[in-house]
């Protein structure tokens, strides 16, 4: 998404679609490993954040909008600060029991 929105704003507009499309490929790839009958809520509400990151992606390809990158990589940004805040209370939680 950086390599992208880089290329587009200096104009380069074959770099800038060839990342971008990467972008929105890996998105895909998100969307096609959730399994939405075993995931329930928790994998609805990550296709629902991964629906609008591709979104964000293709908007901001064919109009050139780097706000749009900006709001994608905003997405993830925050989806990876709760993974790793509930990796460390998991972490925490593992070394109370072990404790007691």
């Amino acid at each position: 998404m950086e390599a992208g929105k880089a290329a587009m704003k200096s104009g380069d507009l074959n770099n800038q679609n060839t990342s971008l499309q990467r972008a929105q490929k890996i998105v895909l790839h998100l969307m096609a490993t959730l399994d939405l009958e075993k995931g329930g809520i928790v994998a609805a509400n990550l296709m629902s954040l991964y629906s609008y990151v591709l979104d964000q992606l293709v908007q901001a390809n064919v109009h050139d909008q780097p706000d749009k990158i900006d709001l994608a990589i905003q997405t993830f940004s925050q989806l990876r600060s709760g993974w790793s805040q509930l990796d460390e209370r998991q972490k925490q939680n593992r070394g109370e029991l072990i404790a007691a």
